[in-house]
């Protein structure tokens, strides 16, 4: 049934805000999605602080317009497009979008192709979008930073161990010749 031009508006105006309280956009083509792969989806990216909303082009053309963004063109897009919006990480809607594609079963009629995307108020092409999908999420960053930071301390540590265990068997050694 075909939407009135209040339902539009309302789309649009949605869409606006989201565009603004996001920090990152991922366009994607999604054909063939059943709804129990939709719902999965739509939890994970839920978890990741993140959700896809599905709308015409026309309308997702007006609102990135409203919202100044350079170098996007919604209507040059081909098949049904899907926006996937960010709002903590800014690389968890592109990764979570990678990882449930290279979940599907190989059987599966379902196509997950990325389109491009929108990082910092930029346009960024389909190929920049896979290399952010390819780089590991803040929590992921956190972890190796404060690992590199222990690494030398517990290095320390092991080493005073280390002559700690040499001196007892040094002190044992002795103990025994007498």
């Amino acid at each position: 049934m075909a939407k009135t031009k209040e339902q539009k508006r309302d789309i649009v105006k949605s869409l606006e805000n989201k565009i603004d309280e996001s920090k990152s956009i991922v366009f994607a083509e999604f054909e063939a999605l059943k709804v129990k792969d939709n719902e999965e989806l739509r939890k994970k990216l839920k978890e990741g602080k993140s959700e896809y909303y599905v709308a015409k082009k026309t309308l997702f053309d007006l609102a990135f317009k409203n919202r100044k963004i350079a170098g996007l063109d919604p209507k040059a897009f081909s098949g049904k497009i899907a926006a996937v919006f960010g709002y903590e990480d800014e690389v968890a809607p592109a990764k979570i979008v990678n990882d449930f594609k290279k979940g599907l079963d190989k059987k599966s009629q379902t196509k997950i192709e990325f389109l491009g995307g929108i990082l910092e108020d930029k346009f960024m092409s389909k190929e920049e979008v896979i290399n952010l999908a390819s780089l590991p999420s803040k929590q992921e960053l956190y972890a190796k930073i404060v690992g590199s930071i222990n690494a030398p301390v517990s290095g320390f540590v092991n080493a005073l161990a280390g002559n700690l265990k040499n001196l007892v068997y040094v002190l044992k050694a002795i103990e025994e010749k007498k």
